[in-house]
């Protein structure tokens, strides 16, 4: 629903980078009358969060096209399989990877789990350079892989 719609002047919303961390935005809606019902004002706050994605510069393109991966040459990069499992991971290099099949879960190093990142069969995923992570796979897993030097693309 927009701002307008609830009688709110957009430009009255006040949007600012959270003091207690620098990943996230508040944003604060001035109090509003509901002409529904009677009573008190009330005051809307949110709190988004930036995308891990974005925070640790996982680049991730999602449901990548068979014409993308054959210009990529990804039927020629390394196979990797796996099960169940888990595991504590550490990038030395550049990453790019291909979801072939299954799904990858994705913790951040010093993160407490309840955020992470989710790859899924068809994302082409980039993991930049000193990333560290913990990697859980519920079921099989397949992807295709090569290394990549700083500045390739």
């Amino acid at each position: 629903m927009a701002a307008g719609a609830l009688g709110i002047n957009p430009s009255a919303l006040l949007i600012r980078p959270s003091p207690s961390s620098s990943n996230q935005t508040q944003v604060q809606v001035p109090a509003v009358r509901s002409s529904i019902r009677s009573g008190p004002s009330i005051g809307i706050r949110a709190r988004f969060e930036r995308p891990l994605e974005e925070l640790y510069k996982v680049r991730v393109e999602r449901g990548v096209s068979k014409e993308r991966l054959e210009e990529l040459g990804v039927s020629q990069w390394s196979m990797w399989k796996t099960g169940r499992c888990r595991l504590a991971w550490d990038w030395h290099v550049d990453q790019q990877v291909y979801v072939v099949s299954g799904e990858a879960r994705v913790v951040p190093d010093g993160g407490d789990g309840t955020r992470f990142m989710r790859f899924v069969a068809g994302d082409l995923v980039r993991y930049p350079k000193w990333f560290e992570a913990d990697l859980f796979f519920d079921g099989p897993y397949e992807e295709r892989y090569r290394f990549r030097a700083y500045g390739d693309d």
